[in-house]
């Protein structure tokens, strides 16, 4: 009987918290049918987040939209992936117990900082990766599991490490896939503005400012 209702117990634990929910809205109402958000992924500041459809985010990621969060049409977010729009470490070991007690702005506090992030379409966020404020993310991208992106990360590159340097194209994969699946390039095109060839070396992340 005990073994029964625990496997009930995780079977409504997994349907109320573990099961992906189709069907968002944004900011001004407008329906978004195909996009799915884990309900254990935790959003701050979500009146600054800007979502298309057909975006999917995992389950148990944090995402800080209060400096302003875009993530565009296709984009995919996996799982404990962190993404941040502000950086106050610096500013505390600054001020000290006046950090709390502080009451003009927030992003003018010593050593503050904060800046939009945005996530291209189709992009790929890969598990347990970090995306500081400031960071684009180009249409897409790969960014491989564990990543720290701190800067610009070019159209279709993919990127691994900490902090994160280019280590490839995904032009290179997606026209050998092409190739084999040639009904697919109508779609490819429609979302990427053209189909792949013979990819450009791409450039390292440019980071914005020192967040460290």
């Amino acid at each position: 009987m005990k073994v029964l209702l625990n496997r009930w117990r995780r079977r409504l634990w997994q349907a109320l918290f573990y099961r992906m929910v189709f069907g968002e809205r944004t900011a001004q109402g407008t329906p978004l049918p195909h996009t799915r958000i884990a309900p254990s992924t935790c959003i701050e500041g979500e009146e600054g987040l800007q979502l298309a459809d057909h975006v999917f985010i995992g389950h148990f990621n944090f995402l800080d939209a209060a400096g302003g969060l875009r993530i565009d049409e296709g984009a995919q977010i996996t799982n404990f992936v962190s993404i941040v729009t502000h950086s106050s470490h610096r500013a505390v070991r600054l001020m000290g117990r006046s950090y709390a007690a502080y009451t003009g702005p927030t992003s003018a506090r010593p050593g503050y900082i904060q800046g939009p992030v945005h996530i291209g379409p189709y992009a790929f966020v890969g598990p347990h990766s970090l995306i500081e404020a400031g960071s684009r993310i180009g249409k897409g991208a790969v960014v491989c599991a564990y990543a720290q992106v701190r800067g610009e990360v070019p159209d279709f590159a993919i990127v691994a490490g900490q902090p994160a340097r280019v280590v490839g194209d995904v032009r290179t994969r997606d026209a050998a896939l092409l190739a084999q699946y040639p009904d697919m390039q109508a779609h490819y095109a429609a979302w990427a503005g053209t189909l792949p060839t013979s990819p450009a070396p791409a450039s390292t992340p440019t980071p914005p400012s020192d967040h460290a």
